[in-house]
């Protein structure tokens, strides 16, 4: 009996000690000066695998994802080598990575240089102009006021297709226009000069008229808007904004529970803007006086803003680490919308 109570106490002090061992480490990092790095948390790992399972997102896309999220605020491209790093956080194989990158090239996203035996991949203009006017959609909140009043965008009649016609229909859909007609394209809420900079970077200024209008103030005008929101298919938009709250929402719970390691908070940053921006981009931003009043738009915003304040400190953290990058919040500054200013600003990291 003296010797079970004996083992007893002994197991209790072993496991005390076991208890107090990360503590101790943290200590020991502090008084090192070094920063203490929290463990990865089971749930939230296990959270990105199924995530990845169930959606399996295509390698192209997800670097244009890391590409804008992560490196374009902060260094104009990154080392080939690099890339495949980070994108090996997703289980991207260093060949799946190459041949996206050079089908990036084909498509005007990105170029490469040699220097020597590495390749440097950066952003094109046209490619760091897309992001401009992305970031306006997705980081920033859903417009609420409208005057009313729709921007348009009309091409000269009868002229040939072109590649540059072609070019502009592409980045006024991105931009969140829709075809009202052969030639014309309409939005509610852009402005004209980011309009006129779209017609202006594809070299057709001299066949495009940029202007405001309105529908009649009358009875009619009502009736007038609903058949301009048909131009969009705004029931894909919807379906688009529902699974990423259903997908998310869980998420957004889980980490007030956990320190977030910089590996972890990379990868569900990346899988949060990219899904995020998958159905964003196919969002106009109709002001609220067009939407229905359940519209799941808002929701999903307030799901991604919650989600990026918690994880963009260790998340950009580690991308500086991989790349070798000055990835603070406040270096953030190569693009007109800031790091630091998106989604009303990133939290001080979670204390382990």
């Amino acid at each position: 009996m003296i010797r079970n109570s004996i083992y007893q106490a002994f197991y209790c002090i072993i496991n005390n000690v076991v208890a107090l061992c990360p503590l101790v480490s943290r200590l020991e990092a502090a008084n090192e000066g070094d920063a203490y790095v929290p463990r990865h948390s089971a749930t939230l790992t296990n959270w990105v695998d199924h995530h990845l399972s169930e959606v399996t997102p295509r390698s192209k896309s997800l670097i244009i994802s890391v590409f804008g999220d992560a490196i374009a605020p902060y260094a104009p491209g990154v080392w080939l080598g690099d890339l495949i790093r980070l994108m090996a956080s997703f289980g991207q194989s260093e060949r799946l990575v190459r041949t996206s990158a050079f089908r990036l090239i084909d498509e005007s996203w990105l170029t490469a240089k040699r220097h020597g035996r590495r390749s440097f991949y950066a952003l094109t203009a046209s490619g760091a102009r897309r992001f401009e006017s992305a970031y306006e959609h997705i980081y920033r909140p859903p417009a609420h006021e409208w005057d009313g009043r729709w921007t348009l965008v009309a091409l000269q009649k009868n002229s040939d297709p072109t590649p540059e016609r072609n070019d502009l229909r592409r980045d006024l859909e991105w931009n969140g226009f829709a075809m009202l007609a052969s030639g014309v394209f309409i939005h509610p809420s852009v402005d004209l000069k980011t309009a006129h900079a779209i017609v202006n970077s594809n070299s057709l200024a001299d066949r495009a008229i940029v202007f405001r209008a309105e529908t009649l103030g009358d009875a009619g005008a009502e009736n007038s808007d609903s058949l301009l929101l048909q131009s969009w298919d705004m029931n894909a938009v919807l379906r688009h904004y529902e699974q990423f709250v259903q997908r998310f929402e869980s998420l957004e719970s889980e980490l007030t529970n956990h320190a977030i390691a910089p590996e972890v908070a990379f990868q569900m940053q990346t899988l949060l803007i990219h899904s995020y921006r998958r159905a964003n981009l196919h969002d106009p931003q109709l002001p609220a006086q067009l939407l229905p009043r359940d519209w799941p738009g808002q929701r999903a915003y307030e799901i991604c803003q919650n989600i990026y304040q918690e994880t963009c400190r260790p998340a950009h953290h580690y991308v500086g680490q991989i790349a070798g990058l000055d990835t603070s919040i406040e270096a953030g500054t190569r693009l007109p919308m800031h790091v630091s200013a998106r989604f009303g600003g990133c939290l001080e990291s979670r204390p382990a």
